[in-house]
């Protein structure tokens, strides 16, 4: 696991964004961004190891069990990036505001052969079990790989699964309570 492509993508003499370093917590968090870059998509982000893996998924989480949501791996990111909230300058990788939807902790639970695996190995094979505790998302979900790059996230059927419940209706930030919007407007505002 390693920031060399995040480095290789940004300037932070342009951008806002943390800068790579290594760090790890006792409880392993996980976040989700809302990023309205060239599509409006959702970050999935966990920390394994001392980065956050991190997905795109284009159409959000979904508390439906039944729904199965493409998740794109990206490159690894800094953990620090889970405070990360803000306009990610034009021109620049990822140009467009970036909000924290979600965000809280999360227990690995994946297994192979009824035995416990590491999110590490999980990830490596391509199969990743975990429990959220975030203000949004919470419960039993995984991630599955299917093909090169590319990965199904779906929540678990448990006590915390909905199929009536668009959690994607929850339109504001766990950090600032504000909408995209908001974020955006007062980022321009500041630049005055």
């Amino acid at each position: 696991m390693t920031l060399k492509k995040y480095k290789e993508k940004r300037k932070f003499s342009r951008t806002p964004e943390p800068k790579a370093k290594k760090k790890k917590h006792r409880n392993p968090i996980f976040v989700v961004q809302k990023h309205d870059a060239r599509n409006l998509h959702y970050d999935f982000r966990l920390e394994i190891g001392s980065v956050l893996k991190s997905w795109a998924v284009p159409k959000g989480p979904s508390l439906n069990p039944e729904d199965k949501r493409l998740a794109i791996e990206t490159e690894d990111h800094p953990v620090d990036y889970a405070n990360f909230e803000g306009v990610i300058p034009e021109g620049q990788y990822g140009a467009g505001t970036v909000m924290i939807w979600d965000k809280g902790t999360y227990k690995n639970t994946t297994e192979k052969d009824e035995k416990s695996l590491s999110a590490e190995k999980g990830f490596r094979h391509g199969h990743i079990s975990f429990k959220l505790n975030g203000k949004k998302l919470k419960g039993g979900w995984s991630l599955n790989r299917f093909r090169k790059n590319k990965w199904l996230l779906v929540k678990q059927d448990d006590d915390k699964a909905d199929k009536r419940v668009n959690i994607l209706n929850k339109k504001k930030s766990v950090k600032s309570k504000k909408t995209l919007k908001q974020i955006e407007k007062e980022e321009k505002k500041g630049e005055k």
